[in-house]
């Protein structure tokens, strides 16, 4: 007769031994984000109890249920009925579409040329360095900082256009505009995309690439045929970071943009603290995080594509 497997046995230990190791992580990523999102869309749907006792006591125009089994939508109906929210709205995914793939194609740009860049070409190699080293500057500046350099460059009083009237013609003024923000982003956002990219492209073998060069293969075909299909990772997570850091900006837009339209991480905190209507606030958060939550699918699946080509999975 076959003896029952009692699931006690080294194999089970070693598997609850590593749940332990891993769950100090999810204990602390559940206890402090998974339970303030709980939180925070209750109060969205009405409930103003319990730990939202406080900011209901002291909020203007919320919409409130009785029980913990009702919902109201109230909120989520002012907030979509507002028209400056539509357009918001709009404009924050735009920027958000345009930062995000204009940061990619930087990165890619800036990845291809110190990979294809010849070890024996003094110059060429020195302006790779200086290109790959300028890139990774904005991410030991402060954003802070970087919004006020945007502002002195981008001005009506600025840089670009002083320069301009001295050479005889008007320039353009983008401070306070959402292209100074667009730019801005695309600023900051460059430098891990920069080291995400480049990562993926350096690590493509040589000998792929020498074999496409053997069969007459040209620069834009090699990208196109072999680097390409094996950076699809580190690329789509590049892109999954830049677009959510986007999505959720606030000081960028909140120094450099204009009063309206707005970005909605400036909306967010206006509502909050401005207009003392912290449950439109939360409404609005939650529609960004649905936002990002597409986004963050890519990541997700990119993840599970990086651990199935590597056996893991």
């Amino acid at each position: 007769m076959a003896r029952r497997h009692t699931g006690t046995g080294p194999g089970s230990r070693i598997k609850i031994g590593g749940l332990l190791m891993a769950s100090p992580p999810i204990i602390v990523a559940a206890v402090f984000v998974g339970f303030p999102i709980i939180v925070a869309i209750a109060y969205s749907l009405g409930h103003v109890g319990g730990l939202n006792r406080t900011i209901a006591t002291i909020a203007r125009g919320q919409h409130t249920v009785g029980a913990w089994d009702r919902m109201s939508l109230g909120a989520y109906r002012d907030v979509f009925t507002d028209p400056r929210f539509t357009h918001d709205l709009g404009v924050t995914i735009i920027v958000t579409l345009i930062a995000t793939l204009a940061v990619t194609a930087l990165a890619w740009v800036i990845a291809v040329y110190l990979r294809t860049t010849p070890e024996g070409a003094w110059f060429r190699s020195g302006v790779a360095k200086l290109i790959s080293g300028l890139a990774v500057v904005p991410m030991f500046i402060p954003v802070v900082i970087a919004s006020w350099a945007m502002l002195t460059f981008y001005a009506a009083d600025g840089f670009i256009r002083s320069l301009c009237a001295d050479l005889g013609f008007q320039g353009p003024t983008w401070g306070y505009t959402m292209v100074c923000v667009a730019i801005g982003l695309v600023w900051t956002n460059l430098p891990f995309a920069t080291l995400m990219i480049t990562s993926g492209v350096q690590s493509v073998p040589d000998a792929l690439i020498e074999a496409a060069r053997d069969a007459g293969a040209g620069l834009l075909t090699i990208v196109r045929t072999v680097i390409a299909p094996l950076t699809i990772v580190p690329t789509v997570i590049a892109l999954t970071f830049t677009a959510i850091g986007t999505l959720g900006a606030f000081t960028m837009p909140y120094f450099t943009g204009p009063n309206a339209p707005s970005m909605l991480g400036v909306d967010m905190v206006s509502y909050f603290r401005s207009y003392n209507r912290p449950q439109q606030s939360v409404v609005m958060a939650v529609v960004v995080f649905a936002v990002a939550a597409v986004f963050g699918a890519f990541y997700v699946w990119a993840n599970f594509r990086s651990a199935k080509d590597s056996g893991r999975v």
